[in-house]
């Protein structure tokens, strides 16, 4: 008799692995290895993990012993084989229609729908009878018509023809270099282990990938290859995108009605609004309407805020405000020609309209946060 402690050191550490992960490779590996282990009612399991310290008999040594050989025979699956797994496997199915196929519970015509695929989504076989075949894509599993799926060679070059190959780190910071070199420009770095599409493996350790449409390098020992191809949709995931979409449909309706709700008029002479449209045309007179009357709407809340001056000209020519009203720029636009639009956003402007809700401030798009219209961030 010898401890289960004492037992684990003789077993390869592969077999574990794979035991208590329910992985044995190959159909004839597992079938073996099921007989072994349903042979004599041998408590391998608690050999391999045992949970308390027991005894063993030299009958469960030689079972677990047996088990270890079976799957030692087998070769160890590489990255790259897990790369070209989707593409190589025989049990390989890609949709094969114009638009959409409906995947149904059962193999019928009027049995309940799972879920879909689209055009060049794919998955894998599961089971086939009678002109249909049951499928996993993604989280989609049911049964679809054969007619309107491809096998074979034919999945396979449709899967590489749509699919793409994806490089991703194994850390949380890949260089990705210009050259093949280690002493080569750093282009950039994926982080929190992020991926990008591959071009070409160079076979001298080096990957050709695609980033930011620059061809750059990465070592490919610090990469995994992934090949992907789309996947199918269950209704229950059809049913929360439509609602995340109706959701973000009608809060950006409740963002522009709060943008543009009118913030009241303000009376105004021939005088102030042909200033505030000289304003308009300097600092967007080659903007969209909308941010026209934006810019417009930004002078008017000044006017309305109590921070500045009540005013418009005074809110115009305010000091380190306005450049084109420093510099003498609206003056001359003011004696020469406005442009019809102009006026236009002045006069809506000043019946209270705005595409900018309340803000008292823009400039030229730089980064910062706030409502981009046109060239403009406003806040």
């Amino acid at each position: 008799m010898i401890k289960a402690g004492t037992m684990m050191q003789g077993i390869a550490t592969v077999a574990l692995v794979t035991i208590l992960s329910g992985n044995f490779g190959s159909i004839e590996v597992q079938a073996r290895t099921n007989n072994i282990l349903n042979s004599n009612d041998v408590g391998i399991g608690n050999i391999l993990n045992p949970t308390e310290t027991t005894d063993i008999s030299d009958e469960e040594v030689a079972k677990a012993q047996d088990v270890a050989s079976v799957i030692n025979e087998q070769p160890i699956e590489t990255e790259e084989d897990e790369a070209d797994e989707m593409t190589d496997a025989t049990d390989l199915v890609m949709a094969n229609v114009s638009q959409v196929m409906n995947i149904r519970v059962t193999p019928e015509d009027d049995a309940e729908k799972v879920g879909v695929l689209y055009k060049d989504c794919g998955g894998k076989v599961i089971e086939q009878k009678d002109g249909w075949t049951k499928l996993q894509s993604g989280e989609v599993v049911g049964w679809a018509k054969d007619e309107y799926l491809l096998f074979g060679e034919e999945a396979k070059e449709l899967a590489e023809e749509v699919g793409v190959q994806l490089v991703s780190s194994k850390s949380d910071a890949l260089r990705i270099r210009s050259e093949e070199s280690e002493d080569a420009e750093v282009l950039g770095v994926i982080t929190n282990y992020g991926f990008v599409d591959m071009v070409e493996d160079m076979g001298d350790g080096w990957i050709k990938v695609d980033y930011n449409d620059e061809a750059g390098y990465v070592q490919s020992e610090y990469v995994v290859k992934d090949f992907r191809i789309d996947e199918g949709e269950t209704v229950a995931q059809i049913k929360a995108r439509e609602e995340a979409e109706e959701k973000r449909k009608a809060e950006e309706a409740a963002k522009k009605a709060k943008l543009t709700q009118n913030t009241g008029a303000v009376a105004a002479g021939a005088d102030e609004t042909r200033l505030l449209a000289a304003l308009i045309q300097c600092e967007a007179g080659n903007q969209p309407y909308e941010g026209k009357v934006a810019v417009g709407a930004v002078v008017m809340n000044r006017v309305k805020s109590g921070a500045y001056a009540n005013t418009i000209a005074g809110v115009i020519y305010a000091s380190g405000q306005f450049t084109p009203a420093l510099n003498g720029t609206v003056d001359r636009v003011y004696n020469g020609k406005v442009s019809d639009s102009c006026m236009q956003a002045a006069q809506a402007a000043l019946a209270g309209e705005t595409t900018c809700g309340t803000a008292t401030h823009f400039r030229r798009v730089n980064g910062r946060e706030g409502l981009v219209i046109g060239a403009h961030v406003f806040w």
